[in-house]
């Protein structure tokens, strides 16, 4: 298989995995929904970068090693330190800052 080919087949596996999984979850009651998620968006974010990667063939392969490769690709995310939670403070306080600055020019008027 071409590099091409590797990368497109794990993408048609891990889209086919996660349209089962979404299937699945539409068929649960409102709160396990919604206990899920998080889950839900990084798994359609996972896929979402996958569109714009090419893996190397040795990483292809690896990936469809597996049953489930985006749902072992979200456990290993998960396990991930990330500045998930800093990067919101920082939105809060620079939305706050603009408000604050626009509130001034008003004022200046």
């Amino acid at each position: 298989m071409t590099n091409e080919q590797l990368n497109t087949a794990l993408y048609n596996r891990i889209f086919d995995e996660q349209d089962k999984w979404k299937q699945w979850l539409l068929s649960q009651n409102p709160e396990e929904i919604l206990f899920h998620a998080y889950e839900y968006t990084c798994r359609e974010d996972i896929i979402l970068a996958l569109e714009y990667t090419d893996l190397s063939d040795e990483r292809c392969i690896a990936l469809l090693k597996s049953p489930c490769p985006l749902a072992d690709i979200f456990t290993e995310f998960e396990r991930t330190e990330t500045d998930h939670m800093e990067d919101i403070r920082q939105s809060i306080e620079s939305r706050a800052d603009h408000v604050i600055r626009q509130e001034k020019k008003k004022e200046e008027r």
